[in-house]
Formats: C-alpha cells, sequence, structure tokens
C-alpha cells in the first residue's frame, strides 16, 4: 500500500515538472476589497454636496480670487435646478464672486449621468455581518428564558436595533454620477466626480425633463 502511495505521489511530481500548476485558460471572477458607497435619499444630501463642493472651490488656489458663474442653463432635472441653487448660495456664504453674467468670470457647470446596472447580481454581506447578526439573536433570546414578562423580552432587541439602524440601507442597482467643473474658457481649473446610489423611485430626479416644443400658429384677417 505504501508503494502504491509513493509510486502515485512520484508521478504528480513528474507531472507537475511537465504541466504548469495553478494554470486557467480564462481568467477567474473575483471581488474588490470591502468598500462603501452613500445613497442619497434626501434634498438635504444634496445640500451636503453642496458644501463640500463649495469647499473645495473656496480652496483651490487656481480659483482664489476669481469671479464665478453658474449658468441658469444647467438647470434641466430636479436635481441640477436645486444644486445649482444651494451651490450658489454656499459660495456666497463663504466669500465668493459670483456674477450674474458669464463675461469675465470663471464657468462652474456640473453634469449628472444616471447609471442602471440590469445584472447586478448577489451581493454578499461584508465578513463578519452573519456572526454580528447571530450574536444579536443569542443576547435577544437571553430575556425571553429569564424574564417572566414577555413584553420585557422586546428591550434588548428594540435597544440593538436602535444602535444599528442609521446604518441600514436597502440595495440599489441604480446610481448617479456627478461631476463638477470650473473652467476658464477652454481650460478645464477644477474637476471632481462623486458617485452615490439612489433609490429607484428617485430616478426622475436625475433626469433631463424633456421640453414639448412649442407650434407657432400664424393668424391672419384673410378668409
Amino acid at each position: 500500500m505504501i508503494r502504491k502511495v509513493s509510486l502515485i505521489a512520484l508521478g504528480s511530481v513528474l507531472l507537475s515538472g511537465c504541466f504548469n500548476v495553478q494554470t486557467s485558460q480564462a481568467p477567474i471572477a473575483t471581488t474588490y476589497p470591502l468598500t462603501t458607497q452613500q445613497k442619497m435619499q434626501a434634498a438635504h444630501h444634496w445640500d451636503v454636496l453642496a458644501m463640500h463642493q463649495a469647499e473645495q472651490i473656496m480652496s483651490n488656489e487656481l480659483l482664489l480670487a476669481r469671479p464665478l458663474y453658474i449658468s441658469e442653463d444647467q438647470a434641466t432635472s430636479q436635481f441640477t435646478q436645486a444644486f445649482g441653487s444651494l451651490l450658489t448660495s454656499h459660495l456666497v456664504s463663504r466669500g465668493a464672486s459670483v456674477k450674474t453674467t458669464e463675461a469675465n468670470s470663471l464657468s462652474v457647470s456640473f453634469t449628472v449621468q444616471a447609471v442602471k446596472h440590469k445584472d447586478r447580481g448577489y451581493v454578499r454581506a461584508p465578513q463578519g455581518a452573519l456572526t454580528a447578526l447571530t450574536a444579536g439573536i443569542a443576547v435577544a433570546t437571553i430575556p425571553y428564558n429569564k424574564l417572566s414578562e414577555p413584553a420585557l423580552t422586546l428591550i434588548p432587541l428594540a435597544a440593538t436595533a436602535d444602535l444599528f439602524s442609521g446604518n441600514w440601507t436597502s440595495k440599489s442597482d441604480q446610481e448617479v454620477i456627478i461631476t463638477t467643473q470650473v473652467t476658464d474658457r477652454d481650460r478645464i481649473l477644477y474637476s471632481t466626480s462623486n458617485i452615490y446610489y439612489i433609490n429607484g423611485g428617485d430616478h426622475d430626479h436625475y433626469q433631463s425633463r424633456r421640453v414639448t416644443p412649442t407650434r407657432t400658429v400664424n393668424l391672419t384677417n384673410n378668409w
């Protein structure tokens, strides 16, 4: 028996010398390291982004003491209309010179690209999530065995929910990419992009509103 095992092992070693081990005819799918991405769910989140962009613009040395102009032509969706107003307010409150005309000023523009994934697949929970959940369930069952009043058994579970509920959000297959730029004619002086998850029902907030063209009718008194 030992002789047969030795012969098999020897054959495996000899074969490994003839062929490369750990090879594949195509790349093996793998995942990225764990990352997080915020989810926009309120107009307040638009205001937070506008405040952040104003801070970044005001701290850029290339933009210091330069007048800025935010075009109203970009107000093509609910988000862009609100974001333009919010960004203007935060810039002015920080001492920026914001003009109502484009002449002799830097142009501030922003674009929004909505993305909808059609085959997102399963998004697994981060490492340790199942262990934490199991531990929470185990702790929640203790009062059921120790306390005589059934209503008291809900207290630890409610306390745990209150502690972690702010971190919970639903999975989404829709995202938006928001890019803010400051240009001087044909030169880009500042550019930054931010990506957020959005709720499926909020998709139209970031879509351009189509303006129905008006039809001109000529009126005459000739019959």
